[in-house]
């Protein structure tokens, strides 16, 4: 199969274990690119967040797109026009951050720039920061400080805490919002029916490239949708075990150059 659009989740997957993108990874992509290839990224961070890796990838010179929010809001780099963009109904922020009042699980969403938190912050909020390098504003009142368009929200605090409250506002708010882990200490809630694998067709459809001729790469829950719908899903080494259950392929982690191995195994042409 020729696979013209190439999907990639950044953290775990596209940047090894100090977050950076290992030279062999990048050219391989860049290859790619020449050959007429599309990259996106498909991150659930904060387009601010993946910015950066877009433009050492040059996905502006040669077409790519961003996935920003886990598929939330779709960006074309080359023009900067905003494709797609998803919004949270924020008529159930009041109702989530009631049910959270208890715990010691951090609130986030994000403005245009910033990170913006509630004011129980820990230890894994500065992870969120660190990594996507964005401003973050603490606020007390976090309903009130929140009266814009948001696309999801983001749970941030010890993983068996999350896994407690995954339960309860999974089915508190079934079929209404969606509800996932996109790391062990981060719980995504994002609009009903937003996810990698569900938005992707609306960008196929408008590049008329088929889900056959599509390469995905991830490894956590997050992913687990963009890698069933790809015609190549593909689990990293590092995967989580229920990934690595739906993969069509499972290459080496993101710290053994797993991308470029399977790139130049089934994409590129010699």
């Amino acid at each position: 199969m020729d696979y013209k659009l190439i999907a990639l989740d950044i953290d775990g997957t596209l940047t090894n274990s100090q977050k950076e993108i290992t030279p062999r990874t990048r050219y391989a992509l860049m290859e790619a690119q020449k050959q007429g290839r599309k990259i996106i990224l498909a991150s659930g961070r904060h387009p601010v967040g993946i910015m950066p890796i877009a433009k050492e990838l040059m996905l502006d010179r040669f077409g790519g797109f961003i996935m920003a929010f886990n598929g939330g809001r779709i960006i074309n780099c080359e023009t900067g026009e905003t494709m797609v963009s998803k919004l949270f109904p924020l008529e159930y922020l009041p109702d989530i951050v009631n049910v959270l009042k208890d715990s010691n699980i951090t609130i986030n969403t994000y403005d245009d720039r910033r990170i913006i938190s509630d004011n129980k912050v820990n230890d894994y909020t500065y992870v969120e920061r660190d990594i996507i390098k964005a401003e973050m504003v603490v606020v007390d009142d976090f309903i009130s400080a929140v009266r814009f368009d948001i696309n999801k929200i983001l749970l941030a605090g010890e993983p068996d805490e999350l896994d407690k409250y995954q339960k309860i506002l999974a089915d508190r708010y079934d079929g209404l919002l969606d509800v996932y882990k996109s790391a062990p200490y981060f719980l995504e809630i994002m609009p009903f029916g937003v996810t990698k694998g569900s938005m992707l067709p609306l960008l196929l459809d408008k590049l008329k490239i088929k889900r056959e001729e599509l390469a995905a790469f991830g490894d956590n829950y997050n992913d687990m949708t963009m890698i069933g719908y790809a015609g190549l899903g593909v689990a990293m080494g590092n995967a989580e075990p229920d990934i690595k259950k739906i993969a069509d392929y499972i290459c080496e982690s993101n710290d053994e150059d797993g991308i470029a191995n399977t790139l130049e195994k089934y994409v590129l042409k010699q």
